[in-house]
């Protein structure tokens, strides 16, 4: 099985549940999507909305990745910069691959779909993303061929005595 990918699809109401459930399973399996365990649809619910407004704004893209049964299986979002002397990189965050479908190749295939969109995009250099520290998530990204670029000690604390490294990592598309 492979997933196929989608930039901007139209969210229907059982799209919109299925990345709420990605969501909440990545989390609850430990991934590190802004959320910590235990985490329900509901609780993320707040947060997809306003990547959906921001999508409606025009100030974010949805990339979906899809299973074979049409089943969200991955996602990664795209924030464009409003300032004028950063808009030539795009952000990539909330990206994740449902648990069940780790270790299949899906991470890479997901972090390949992101590139060749974003080399689509007009005026779009190079594309930054941030990742929490302790997981190993780095190495995977500089497998993709990101580049560690910055690191903030200690700046995500995901319990009160369990502080994350915020590591900022870059990918040149020229």
């Amino acid at each position: 099985m492979t997933l196929t990918f989608h930039l901007d699809p139209p969210l229907t109401p059982t799209l919109h549940d299925g990345i709420l459930t990605l969501w909440a399973d990545v989390t609850n399996a430990g991934g590190a999507v802004g959320f910590v365990p235990p985490a329900t649809p509901e609780v993320i619910r707040p947060q997809l909305l306003k990547h959906l407004t921001a999508m409606a704004e025009g100030q974010h893209r949805l990339l979906l990745g899809l299973d074979d049964t049409g089943t969200p299986a991955a996602t990664a979002f795209f924030s464009f910069n409003t300032h004028r002397l950063m808009a030539h990189w795009v952000w990539l965050f909330t990206v994740m691959v449902h648990p069940a479908h780790q270790g299949k190749g899906y991470g890479r295939a997901l972090m390949s779909a992101a590139e060749t969109a974003a080399r689509d995009f007009d005026g779009i250099d190079a594309i930054r993303l941030t990742c929490r520290g302790g997981l190993g998530l780095e190495h995977f990204y500089a497998s993709c061929g990101y580049k560690e670029v910055g690191r903030v000690p200690g700046a995500i604390r995901v319990a009160p005595d369990d502080h994350r490294d915020d590591i900022t990592m870059l990918l040149p598309l020229t």
